[in-house]
């Protein structure tokens, strides 16, 4: 194995953050998982409009991941101690779940992993690249997980209440139907039959205030689901923390599409998105 010939998966390179402090090396019988994205088995076409709609199985035998490169990477798997968690759909994700000690993850992708100690939270991390054996990293786009430092930040800004240096601030305030008519949002356009899928990296909702807030715009609450990613959860504090993000998005939402029905993805704020380019999003959510 140590003859093996490695290749970096582009898109995985990581710095340490600024203002970070490494605090040591992390216990090398702590167990992980990792999630190894394998490329489309063809592909992608762009996007014209006039696209025929494809159901999820059609999607996943014309642009999933070969089940070829799954067993490569169960091979993998096998060759580094690893277990394969397999959930059934790794096809249609192109998503494979491995799980095992740190010490194996580090040979396995050829990594060191260290605890770092930063002003917005502690985290773990790596420098450098994550790489594979050539057989597997020509099928792999991205290995997400080794990485747990947070990759978004709350942009709401709460308004100062101290008289001294808010006095002078505006109190005028805009609920989302007036915002929807400034920008000549359609009000025939309600969504009805649609589903929406807000993505949360943090933060919580509680469907009491969701009632109280549509019924005083006079509006039916929508209705809301939470969906669990990687065992992240729908765990609300305070306004002042990522709930408003949250609580903000399920408003908008519901108080211009009327008819849709809000799925919540509540998933961890980590660095999920080495490599992989078409799972970026430039958006920094809460």
């Amino acid at each position: 194995m140590a003859n093996v010939k490695r290749i970096a998966i582009r898109g995985t390179e990581h710095a340490m953050l600024s203002e970070a402090r490494p605090v040591g090396p992390i216990d090398p019988h702590q167990l992980i998982e990792v999630s190894v994205i394998l490329k489309h088995r063809q592909e992608l076409p762009k996007l014209t409009g006039a696209e025929e709609r494809l159901n999820h199985n059609d999607f996943a035998r014309t642009y999933g991941a070969d089940p070829a490169h799954i067993d490569k990477i169960r091979q993998f798997a096998r060759e580094h101690n690893l277990q394969m968690i397999e959930r059934g759909d790794e096809v249609l994700r192109r998503t494979i779940t491995l799980a095992g000690t740190i010490a194996n993850m580090e040979k396995a992708f050829s990594v060191e992993l260290t605890s770092y100690e930063h002003p917005e939270g502690s985290y773990r991390g790596h420098t450098g690249p994550v790489q594979m054996p050539e057989e597997y990293a020509s099928l792999v786009s991205g290995v997400l997980g080794l990485d747990t430092r947070a990759v978004a930040h709350p942009h709401m800004r709460f308004r100062n209440t101290n008289r001294a240096f808010g006095a002078r601030a505006s109190t005028a305030s805009y609920n989302p139907q007036n915002v929807a008519s400034l920008y000549n949002f359609p009000p025939n356009a309600n969504g009805t039959g649609q589903t929406m899928g807000l993505i949360e990296l943090g933060g919580g909702y509680r469907p009491a205030d969701i009632t109280n807030y549509f019924q005083n715009l006079g509006l039916p609450a929508p209705t809301v689901k939470t969906v669990s990613v990687d065992n992240a959860h729908n765990r609300p504090t305070t306004p002042q923390s990522a709930d408003g993000e949250v609580m903000l998005d399920i408003e908008v939402a519901g108080a211009v599409a009327q008819g849709a029905q809000i799925a919540v993805y509540f998933a961890p704020n980590i660095a999920r998105f080495s490599g992989c380019p078409e799972h970026r999003d430039s958006r920094s959510a809460s």
